[in-house]
């Protein structure tokens, strides 16, 4: 029976919720699975056939740290999702070379264009971290100004109504196969919480959106087990991507009856 790692971070609140039934499921599939700290130093990760990161929500404060042992971890044994994947996903400017269309983004804190209203972000983040919502063209450039000046690349982009009313469309593959799709909350809407981050409704994906959500993984060549890309749509009604999650994505496994055995089953063709 193969064995594989299903690596996540330190936690003594224990926030992941999907971990106990991907580890069941991989049972049903056939293989072991063990949950390991992804920074344990005393983890022997060549006895493991697979290394599946997963909830290593910590990473963004030391993502070279977590970089590095990615790499290590490739050199010893097969790690899904790859190294290289990480490195280009974990910084968000991977978005200016898909080759497919994006939320309008402005890289500079310079020359702003006239947007209702803002939304600022580095381009190294993660929910919604270090993010601002504003009217005010001042704020967001002196945000995107203070961002630069740290040494971090700015995202500048419009906030987009519609995620108000048909709201953030997540399309979720497993082995680059289709496996489900849901309508997520809103991360920048007022009185929202960290809990309703995770909060969704089952969604069939509309066709053009599932034929922009094909194009992303064309662009991608390297193996995925997992890939969770979200679109939004413009005023005008086309989709757009938001981002494409490679590294450590919330799966909405419970939202699809088969979504874990999906997961399992990607997971044993990789093997």
């Amino acid at each position: 029976m193969p064995i594989c790692a299903y690596a996540m971070f330190h936690n003594p609140d224990d926030h992941d919720d999907e971990r106990d039934g991907a580890l069941a499921a991989w049972r049903e599939a056939g293989i072991e699975g063990r949950a390991e700290q992804w920074d344990d130093p005393t983890v022997d990760w060549s006895a493991y056939d697979v290394v599946v990161v997963r909830s290593v929500w910590d990473y963004l404060d030391r993502r070279a740290d977590f970089l590095a042992w990615a790499r290590r971890v490739e050199r010893e044994t097969k790690l899904l999702n790859p190294a290289a994947v990480l490195e280009s996903n974990t910084d968000k400017t991977y978005l200016r070379e898909l080759g497919v269309p994006i939320v309008p983004t402005h890289w500079s804190p310079e020359r702003l264009p006239y947007w209702g209203e803002y939304v600022v972000k580095p381009a190294i983040s993660a929910g919604a971290r270090d993010t601002i919502r504003t009217t005010d063209r001042g704020r967001a450039e002196a945000h995107a100004a203070a961002l630069a000046a740290a040494g971090r690349v700015p995202m500048v982009q419009p906030y987009l109504d519609m995620v108000e009313s048909e709201g953030e469309t997540s399309l979720l593959y497993f082995n680059r196969r289709f496996s489900h799709a849901v309508r997520r909350t809103p991360m920048l809407t007022p009185g929202k919480t960290g809990a309703d981050q995770v909060r969704a409704d089952p969604r069939t994906p509309a066709p053009d959106q599932v034929e922009l959500a094909k194009k992303v993984l064309a662009a991608i060549p390297q193996a995925l087990l997992y890939a969770r890309i979200d679109l939004v749509r413009l005023p005008d009604g086309s989709p757009v991507v938001m981002e494409v999650e490679l590294t450590e994505p919330y799966l909405y496994l419970r939202y699809e009856p088969r979504a874990a055995a999906n997961l399992a089953t990607a997971l044993r063709e990789l093997l």
